[in-house]
């Protein structure tokens, strides 16, 4: 495998969205056990996470995401690729803010919100293709949610690296041609 280029997902692949979620519930008048059953029900009926509102019959609250919550791995995980040479980029379904908290730790950034694409679409993964600047077979994309990062990406012609973390990442499974990790500590020599 010949990766000269690593992107991101961000939510639960960088960063832990636990305290995000408890935020909603609370702004949405939910416990976050309440709110984490319909995540559980959204990712066993093979819905969008986004459904969750409707199943709960509640709006979804807006201002609770946030990049505070950086997983241990996460950081050191960046600078020891792009020191092996790796171009590293990041590029998730999220707000467009948070390109500004990732642009000092990564070569490239973007969001969903501001490339107007939204993953599992063929287009987030065309334009991840442009950010990262390799071509597809030369980029690996990691991330937590097999229905959202790692089977596109891998349809899109990139490697799929899974990272089991967060809960899609331990209720989803990855197609057998993923790269699995449990940690990103395990990337750098994953990709070799």
């Amino acid at each position: 495998m010949a990766v000269e280029a690593v992107v991101f997902d961000v939510g639960e692949t960088l960063v832990d969205e636990t305290g995000m979620w408890t935020r909603v519930a609370e702004a949405g008048g939910v416990t976050p056990f309440t709110l984490m059953a319909g995540l559980g029900a959204t990712i066993a009926l093979e819905r969008p996470h986004d459904d969750v509102w409707e199943l709960l019959g509640i709006e979804h609250p807006a201002g609770t995401w946030t990049m505070d919550d950086w997983y241990p791995d996460a950081r050191p995980c960046l600078e020891r690729l792009r020191a092996a040479g790796y171009r590293v980029c990041a590029c998730g379904n999220t707000p467009a803010f948070v390109e500004q908290e990732l642009a000092p730790l990564v070569d490239a950034v973007a969001s969903s919100e501001s490339l107007g694409v939204w993953k599992p679409e063929p287009a987030f993964f065309e334009r991840v293709a442009e950010l990262a600047g390799a071509p597809a077979e030369m980029i690996a994309y990691v991330g937590d949610r097999v229905d959202n990062d790692v089977a596109p990406a891998i349809a899109a012609g990139m490697v799929g690296v899974h990272i089991r973390r967060g809960p899609w990442g331990h209720l989803q499974q990855p197609p057998p041609d993923a790269i699995r990790i449990r940690s990103l500590d395990e990337l750098p020599e994953a990709l070799l």
